[in-house]
């Protein structure tokens, strides 16, 4: 089973501090996602890794650990579980645009668990990662 790979991109008029704001908080996610709900399992560290944050929407309820966090420039998190996949993961890049606006770029990477699985996995969070960026475009839009 190949590495199915997610590769979205736009860009807000909102300030990477504005986009950080948000991203940097899990909290905030199920306002600008379509997140249900946000329970945290274990705060982040002193550098910010180390989260481990638990988001449900409907029945479907996943795990994620924050492993790399720099503020207002990436976020990265890696899928811990909830979700027939194995090696997921997802790093977010902003990158300030000249009118102090910000591209945001997320991509994530997999592999299906479940044999022939694999490509309806990257259909579903492909969908539901435009709009996570969608939202977080809107959100923070000036």
């Amino acid at each position: 089973m190949g590495v199915q790979d997610i590769d979205i991109t736009d860009t807000t008029t909102g300030s990477t501090a504005a986009v950080w704001a948000l991203l940097g908080d899990s909290a905030t996610w199920p306002r600008w996602t379509t997140i249900g709900a946000h329970a945290e399992e274990r705060a982040p560290g002193p550098d910010g890794r180390g989260e481990i944050r638990v988001f449900t929407t409907g029945r479907i309820k996943v795990r994620e650990e924050i492993v790399e966090r720099i503020p207002e420039q990436r976020l990265t998190y890696a899928l811990l579980s909830g979700l027939p996949v194995r090696d997921y993961r997802a790093v977010i890049d902003l990158t300030p645009t000249p009118d102090d606006g910000t591209t945001i770029r997320w991509h994530t990477t997999f592999r299906g668990k479940v044999p022939g699985t694999a490509w309806f996995y990257r259909l579903v969070l492909n969908t539901a990662t435009r709009r996570f960026v969608a939202g977080l475009v809107q959100a923070t839009a000036a």
